[in-house]
């Protein structure tokens, strides 16, 4: 059964890759504006769950809702949109383009909707400033730090005012120092927006800034009370 109020449920996920079992009964759900951590080792079937969840990967078996409606029967253009529009994505490397000036890869979102350059560039240039790196919109990727790239990475998930964001080790490739920073912006920016953030990480420091830690091993999933 799906939590009331929740944004986005999962219940009873199946996924296998041949022999391998990658979730096996997995349960997940978030409210609007709220922060969860899916911890757990490598190979655990972490990030299948997230791919699930943000219906890049169909599941064997299980239910996942998002807003009332089964992700499942959506159509592939449906799921698409989604992702363009009312999904965010942040990884572990950024994974932004090279040949675009940062302005250009926050903005990218938008002008694929079909928003105007001046329009889409200056919702760009706010979020740049949220996150702290209006300074180097005209730079390309290559041209800024770890750090930096990564907080533009974040402001390209938030430009399009996503209601859920899935951020994937977003901290996995900055020393600690810019890994605090880019959780602290995150998610002060998405519980300001009430996005609601599904954070895939290994590491308790980053966890910290969850509301809730849902830990996944062996693709069975554990709720853990936050005790504060």
């Amino acid at each position: 059964m799906t939590p009331a109020g929740s944004l986005l449920a999962a219940t009873d996920l199946r996924k296998a890759y041949g022999p391998t079992a990658a979730l096996d009964g997995a349960e997940f759900s978030i409210h609007p504006g709220e922060v969860v951590a899916v911890m757990g080792p490598s190979g655990s079937g972490k990030s299948t769950l997230l791919h699930c969840l943000a219906g890049i990967v169909t599941p064997d078996s299980g239910s996942i809702t998002y807003a009332g409606h089964e992700l499942s029967a959506m159509s592939d253009g449906r799921r698409s949109a989604l992702r363009r529009s009312e999904f965010g994505f942040v990884f572990q490397f950024g994974q932004l383009v090279p040949e675009l000036t940062c302005v250009e890869n926050v903005a990218l979102p938008l002008r694929l909707a079909g928003v105007k350059r001046k329009e889409a560039e200056s919702a760009a240039l706010h979020w740049m400033e949220r996150l702290q790196v209006e300074d180097v919109g005209a730079k390309r990727p290559g041209e800024v730090s770890g750090g930096q790239g990564q907080r533009v990475a974040v402001a390209r998930a938030l430009v399009t005012r996503p209601r859920v964001i899935f951020a994937d080790e977003p901290t996995g490739a900055l020393d600690s120092l810019n890994g605090e920073l880019v959780m602290q912006l995150l998610t002060e920016a998405a519980r300001s927006a009430n996005a609601a953030v599904v954070l895939v990480t290994h590491e308790t420091r980053v966890a910290a800034y969850s509301d809730r830690e849902i830990v996944v091993r062996d693709g069975k999933s554990r709720d853990m009370e936050r005790i504060v």
